[in-house]
């Protein structure tokens, strides 16, 4: 999902910095629809002109006798706006908007190895980076904006190649009892403060958080080091659920309601489940076998009454 500048690059017209200025404003005039020309160094970009500072320059009352037969160096600043091929698109955009006014809708030079590869207007570069971000929002989920199964399953298989991992699936027990009995619109709310309760503990550095659908998270973490979390995560659960309940059912522990079977019985209130995988003591050779495993570890954590985490079996 990431874009990169480097693939959006054009191409405009090179001058060393020994060439006149005489040249450079023929080639503004030829090429009318170029806002700028880049100076380069072998193969190196030194500096950006660009046709509104040149002809700033070119203007002035002296300006056409004092530059126009002399070289382009005169006219070289040091504050281009130089990325890497690689540099994200939204990395990209930042820094351009962070220029100075008077430069901020300047070409940005594009250099791969340190050298010049090409330029990126500013009209080009905002219409990828909405392109990025509608893309991106398509693998969100609508519900509580944390990325989707495309996501998860690409975030799985990069984690699995690293030395430390552990992948906790959390799944809300009783959740159908709780949205027959209060409705979806209330259902939906106790999802989205689960997810924002999940999102303190593990949107950090090292750690990914997504949505797998329904009552289901996952959260991938790059260490081991995950109980104490777990332990403070559940805590506060439990004490978040009791607001979504009415003082009658805090005071039972149930809710009258029809399980899966159809039946009506009395169903448990809400608690949070957490399987947790991790290759501390044993190794996957590919998704597929750690989501299988995961499996056999969620059906033991949700055979335990009330919130709690099982770590691998």
């Amino acid at each position: 999902m990431v874009a990169y500048v480097g693939d959006i690059v054009e191409q405009v017209p090179c001058v060393s910095l020994n060439e006149l200025n005489s040249t450079v404003d023929k080639l503004f005039n030829e090429n009318t629809r170029i806002q700028g020309v880049v100076v380069i160094k072998n193969e190196v970009p030194v500096s950006l002109i660009s046709k509104t500072y040149f002809y700033q320059k070119i203007g002035t009352q002296y300006g056409y006798h004092l530059y126009m037969g002399k070289s382009i160096e005169l006219l070289v600043s040091t504050d281009s706006l130089m990325v890497d091929y690689f540099q994200s698109v939204t990395e990209v955009c930042k820094l351009a908007m962070e220029r100075e006014e008077q430069n901020r809708y300047d070409y940005v030079i594009v250099t791969k190895e340190n050298k010049y590869i090409g330029v990126v207007s500013i009209e080009k570069l905002l219409m990828k980076l909405v392109e990025v971000q509608v893309e991106f929002a398509s693998f969100l989920n609508p519900l509580t904006r944390l990325p989707g199964n495309h996501s998860i399953e690409e975030k799985l298989k990069e984690i699995i190649r690293h030395e430390r991992f552990s992948i906790l699936y959390f799944d809300l027990d009783h959740f159908k009892a709780y949205n027959d009995t209060y409705g979806f619109k209330k259902g939906d709310a106790l999802l989205q403060s689960t997810a924002e309760l999940l999102k303190r503990y593990y949107t950090n550095k090292g750690s990914f958080l997504g949505h797998i659908g329904g009552d289901d998270f996952i959260a991938i973490i790059d260490h081991h080091d995950i109980l104490p979390d777990c332990e403070s995560l559940i805590k506060k659960f439990e004490k978040m659920v009791k607001e979504f309940y009415s003082s009658p059912h805090l005071s039972q522990q149930y809710v009258i309601a029809e399980n899966r079977q159809g039946i009506i019985e009395k169903i448990p209130l809400v608690s949070l489940s957490i399987a947790i995988v991790t290759n501390q003591n044993q190794t996957f050779k590919d998704v597929e076998e750690l989501v299988e495993y995961a499996a056999s570890v969620k059906r033991i954590c949700k055979g335990v009454r009330g919130s709690c985490y099982t770590i691998n079996i």
